[in-house]
């Protein structure tokens, strides 16, 4: 029954059959199983399809609302008693600062916390701070704006230059303030909102957006505009700071959070681990 509840949810995330399948990581036959099976449980039609798309009945969207919650405590009581008890933790992790600078910060936190296994998953912002709300993962190391999500505990650890890479690494004659059309991250990142005020402050419009930083850079090194990015991307492509314009001075920078669920957040492991990552943070 868990398992099936849980293809409810995640259908009604999803919107088809074959997102939720691969989510799952099942197939899609398996998917229509679960559904058809909560279907007879219940006596009632829970989901409705328009072509490929399927949406909630008013029976099923009342069900998610109800079972989410459950489902949610459910995971975090296995994580608890399980990856806690073994020393483990299960963290997601912004796509960009695994790329970037994340690993090196990660491994200076294996060193202080020798006996601890860590198992990451790279994903975007709002993605990690979805699966810890649903119990998936126990911490996350992401972006965005800390006041943003009141159910979750959420420290800023670190705030990340934001550096323009000029078109095709030419010589770029600009004066900090002056107006200036860049690439940059789209709006349903996790880091748009927190550098959005700031870019109007500065004169500094998106002309074009782009799913990830990596990409924005790419596209900037390829001679397609201006690339505003955070620092770490752009030194990892290779970038020398003296190719770019350096924000952090005026105060555009990108917040990196550590964020857990309230239960997960009062654990000794995980306040240890909060500790350490907070310490590396400051120096990586």
């Amino acid at each position: 029954m868990v398992e099936n509840l849980e293809t409810l949810v995640a259908l009604s995330k999803a919107g088809t059959m074959m997102e939720a399948s691969t989510a799952l990581k099942i197939s899609q036959s398996a998917v229509s199983k679960r559904i058809a099976n909560l279907e007879r449980y219940y006596d009632r039609r829970l989901i409705e399809r328009h072509g490929r798309r399927v949406v909630l009945t008013h029976h099923g969207t009342r069900l998610v609302e109800r079972v989410t919650p459950l489902l949610s405590e459910l995971r975090s009581v296995f994580l608890e008693d399980n990856a806690l008890r073994k020393g483990k933790i299960i963290l997601g992790v912004s796509e960009a600062i695994l790329a970037s600078w994340g690993p090196r910060l990660f491994a200076q936190v294996r060193t202080g916390l020798p006996g601890v296994e860590f198992e990451f998953h790279a994903q975007r912002s709002p993605v990690v701070l979805d699966r810890l709300r649903s119990g998936e993962y126990m911490v996350g190391v992401c972006t965005g704006t800390p006041d943003a999500d009141t159910d979750l505990v959420s420290e800023v650890i670190r705030q990340e230059p934001m550096v323009i890479i000029p078109s095709g690494l030419q010589p770029l004659k600009y004066q900090v303030g002056e107006p200036l059309s860049v690439i940059t991250i789209e709006s349903r990142s996790g880091a748009w909102a927190s550098i959005e005020e700031d870019m109007l402050r500065l004169s500094l419009t998106r002309a074009v957006s782009l799913e990830s930083f990596f990409a924005v850079a790419q596209m900037a090194l390829a001679g397609f505009g201006h690339g505003l990015v955070p620092a770490g991307v752009a030194r990892t492509l290779g970038v020398d700071d003296s190719a770019v314009i350096g924000l952090a001075q005026q105060g555009l920078t990108r917040p990196v959070r550590f964020v857990a669920r309230k239960s997960m957040f009062a654990q000794e492991l995980i306040r240890s681990f909060y500790a350490e990552v907070s310490e590396a943070a400051a120096v990586v």
